[in-house]
């Protein structure tokens, strides 16, 4: 398993920016596609961003597509999710995962191909 710390979260207002990232352990960090999830209080997990080996191909769900970026950076074990233009309904705790399985081409993006989870840093929106 891969092990996760993100940081950068914090209390931001409206149409406010945030950079979250993720240092990850291990040497075959490459190996790995990575994503962010995020969740609400009373509300189910969301998958907001993935992001594959290669770091080409990327995910966003509807809901942060246009405001948020995913990226990683292989030398230095990191993934970043990039916010832009924060609302309120993005106040939730953010956690970086990475596959379950190295070298894992998966034919669809879903939390299920997860099996390494950050602690989750906490991100508020205020209006």
């Amino acid at each position: 398993q891969v092990q996760l710390v993100e940081s950068g979260g914090g209390l931001v207002q409206a149409g406010d920016s945030l950079r979250l990232s993720c240092a990850a352990s291990g040497r075959t960090f490459r190996a790995y596609g990575m994503g962010w999830i995020r969740q609400a209080p009373g509300k189910e997990r969301e998958l907001v961003a993935a992001i594959r080996m290669s770091g080409i191909n990327t995910y966003y769900s509807d809901a942060v597509k246009g405001r948020f970026s995913i990226s990683r950076d292989n030398p230095e074990n990191t993934v970043y999710l990039q916010m832009n233009n924060l609302k309120p309904e993005d106040t939730a705790v953010y956690y970086c995962a990475a596959d379950g399985t190295p070298f894992t081409s998966y034919s669809s993006y879903s939390i299920k191909n997860f099996g390494s989870f950050g602690q989750g840093t906490q991100v508020t929106v205020s209006s």
